[in-house]
């Protein structure tokens, strides 16, 4: 396989093989392709450690380069997933929250190795996308939730009362 003319670099501590083979089994279109060793000892680890991983995230190629504890993730990057029903938002919100993730505001978590992630249901962006008063009331209905509950976010769209507790 041709190395691809741009791959997403993400750095982790040093579960980057852990970290893509759950991404491959959580979200479509996403695999494990390579998983590389170090060749010999380097700052953050030994000879033979797992050093990069090539993988796929719903289509995008990554490369997890496990280079130590010095760079953290941050919500500085995201991986963006869109979906298609509350179904589809609560299995990909759930995979992550319940595999040591943790939950966030406005459709973010991140998972256990620090990576964030926007569950974020197509509904809602073609809310912001319409612009205006609907815009304004979805965005408003988004700002109350962590995991986005689309049946609220579509009574926001059509200007109906929120339910209690949104």
């Amino acid at each position: 396989m041709a190395t691809p003319k741009n791959t997403i670099c993400l750095w982790f501590d040093r579960d980057a093989e852990e970290a893509a083979r759950f991404y491959a089994a959580t979200f479509p279109d996403s695999e494990v392709t390579a998983v590389h060793h170090a060749p010999a000892d380097y700052p953050s680890g030994k000879a033979g450690d797992v050093l990069t991983v090539q993988f796929t995230v719903c289509g995008i190629p990554c490369l997890g380069l496990n280079g130590g504890p010095a760079f953290p993730q941050t919500e500085s990057f995201s991986f963006q997933i869109a979906t298609d029903d509350q179904a589809e938002t609560d299995r990909y919100w759930n995979a992550i929250v319940d595999n040591g993730g943790q939950e966030s505001a406005c459709g973010w978590c991140k998972d256990r190795w620090g990576m964030n992630w926007q569950i974020t249901p197509r509904l809602l962006t073609d809310a912001m996308a319409a612009g205006g008063e609907e815009a304004k009331r979805a965005f408003a209905a988004m700002m109350t939730m962590h995991k986005i509950d689309i049946a609220v976010i579509a009574a926001a769209r059509r200007g109906d009362p929120l339910p209690s507790g949104s």
